[in-house]
Parts: structure tokens; C-alpha cells; sequence
């Protein structure tokens, strides 16, 4: 007797469907891709075992277009067993991070500028930091200027002396590190 739909609605499916076993598989073949990009230095510090470490070095210096591609997918077969969410998190503290020293390097360079521009800035950054060396930061400031006016009228082509200026940032991504 064939079965009616009835008869399916007494079955328990609790596992998920082909479709999203494939997805969850091309999910981790994809992020495979992403670790053998990686450095191998990168690579040391990721939460993965040794068997799954070795594949992706192997992928890496793998050039024949078929057995990287076969390496590849190795890696993925590999990452079944890894934790991938783990492996995620990492990978977006490195993406995020750099984002976050982006724009702190941007608040130093207009920081910097500022110093170079107002005098009154000086003031706002010793009271913000009030342990940090005056007399330092006084004399960068200065040489900076001096740099800055003979920069102006240099003619073109000639190559700007920005010795003090990169200095004066250096002494300010100190003091920003400090205060950490």
C-alpha cells in the first residue's frame, strides 16, 4: 500500500536538511580559502590542530592549479573538525582591530597636526596627560614648525625633511600606548 501524507507527518525530522549540510560545508570551505591567505605567523596563533595546520601550509605552497584546488578542498574536509567559531572570532579581532589602530593613528596625525598648528593644544594635551615631558614635546613642536615653513618653499621636486614631524608623532603614539 503506498504511503499517504499522513503517513509523513509521523516522522520526526530533526536534522537538517541536505541543502543546509551543503551550505555549513561551503561555509567552512570559504573560511578554508580565508586561513590559507594567512601569514604563517597568523596562522600560529589560530586555534587549530596540527593535521588541519599542516594541510593549509601544504596549500599554500602548492602552485599546480589542480592539486591546490583538491589541497583546498582537504582544508574544508579538515575544518568539519576544527572549531569554527573559534577560528571566526579570531580572524574578526584581527579585521576589526586593524580598523580600530586605523582610526587611532588618524586622531594621532590630527592631534599632531593641531600641536603644529595651536599652541592652546599643548595645553589641552598637559592637562590630559599631565606626567608627560614638556620640554620634549615643546622642542618637536618647534623643530616641526621650522621643518613645516622651510618645506613651503622648497620648489618642486625637492624632498620634503619631515624628521621632526614623524618624531613628533612617534612621541605622541608613545603617550597614547602608555595611557593604555
Amino acid at each position: 500500500m503506498p504511503a499517504t501524507p499522513e503517513d509523513y507527518d509521523d516522522y520526526d525530522y530533526d536534522r537538517p536538511s541536505k541543502s543546509q549540510i551543503k551550505r555549513d560545508m561551503l561555509d567552512l570551505l570559504e573560511l578554508g580559502k580565508k586561513l590559507i591567505d594567512l601569514s604563517t605567523d597568523q596562522l600560529k596563533k589560530l586555534p587549530i590542530d596540527e593535521a588541519l595546520h599542516d594541510a593549509i601550509r601544504l596549500a599554500q605552497r602548492t602552485t599546480a592549479r589542480e592539486a591546490r584546488r583538491r589541497q583546498i578542498h582537504y582544508v574544508g574536509k579538515l575544518m568539519r573538525l576544527a572549531d569554527a567559531d573559534a577560528i571566526r572570532t579570531q580572524l574578526d579581532i584581527w579585521e576589526n582591530g586593524s580598523r580600530e589602530q586605523t582610526q587611532s593613528m588618524h586622531r594621532l596625525e590630527a592631534l599632531r597636526d593641531l600641536l603644529l598648528k595651536d599652541d592652546e593644544a599643548l595645553t589641552g594635551l598637559l592637562q590630559a596627560y599631565p606626567g608627560t615631558d614638556i620640554q620634549y614635546l615643546r622642542t618637536l613642536i618647534r623643530e616641526g614648525r621650522k621643518e613645516a615653513a622651510n618645506n613651503a618653499a622648497l620648489k618642486p621636486g625637492q624632498e620634503p625633511i619631515r624628521k621632526h614631524y614623524r618624531a613628533l608623532f612617534q612621541a605622541l603614539k608613545l603617550l597614547n600606548n602608555s595611557t593604555e
